[in-house]
C-alpha cells in the first residue's frame, strides 16, 4: 500500500505517539509484541537472530499492493502494530473491504487509547481506498479484545474459522 497519508501524529490522554508504516527495523519489536500474551506465546519465536520466516513475511507484506503493516511509535519505541489489508470481491456488488488482523498494544500502554488510534487510523486509510466494510479477526480466547472491538463499533455478526495447513 502507497505510503502516503499512512503516517500520523496522534495526542491520546497527554501522550505523544505515532502510527507509521513499520520498517523493516521494527520486525523484531512487531514479533515481541505478537509473542506478549498467552496465545502468541505459543505461536510466536522472538529469537535472536529472529527466524528468516518473519523477515520474508515482512518483505512479502511490504511488496503486496493492499498491505500494510502499520505501528504506534512513542519516544522512539514501537508500543503497537496491526496489519490492514484491503481486499477487492464481488460479494456486495463488488464491494472493497479492509482486514484488521495481528493488533497489539504492549502491556504498559495498554488502555491509554493506542490500539483505539490504530483501530481509527487503519480504517480512515481504508475509507480512502474505497472499502466500504471493514473486517477483523480475534480469537474466541480474547474477551477483553472483544469488548474492546465492539466499544468501537464493530459487531460478531460472523463466525470465523480456520483450517491449519501445517
Amino acid at each position: 500500500m502507497a505510503s502516503g497519508g499512512i503516517a500520523g501524529a496522534k495526542r491520546v490522554r497527554g501522550m505523544d505517539f505515532t502510527i507509521r508504516p513499520a520498517r523493516r527495523a521494527d520486525v523484531p519489536a512487531i514479533v515481541a509484541l505478537l509473542a506478549d500474551d498467552p496465545l502468541g506465546r505459543g505461536r510466536e519465536l522472538p529469537a535472536d537472530p529472529l527466524p528468516a520466516a518473519y523477515w520474508q513475511a515482512f518483505d512479502a507484506i511490504e511488496a503486496q499492493p493492499g498491505n500494510a503493516q502499520l505501528v504506534a511509535e512513542r519516544a522512539g519505541a514501537v508500543v503497537g502494530c496491526l496489519q490492514l489489508t484491503i481486499i477487492p470481491g464481488l460479494s456486495r456488488r463488488g464491494m472493497t473491504r479492509g482486514l484488521i488482523e495481528s493488533v497489539r498494544v504492549a502491556a504498559p500502554c495498554r488502555s491509554q487509547g493506542i490500539g483505539e488510534e490504530l483501530i481509527r487510523h487503519a480504517i480512515a486509510l481504508a475509507r480512502a481506498k474505497g472499502c466500504g466494510l471493514m473486517e477483523l479477526t480475534s480469537d474466541n480466547s480474547r474477551g477483553d479484545a472483544h469488548r474492546f472491538y465492539t466499544r468501537l463499533g464493530f459487531a460478531a455478526s460472523h463466525v470465523g474459522m480456520k483450517l491449519m495447513l501445517e
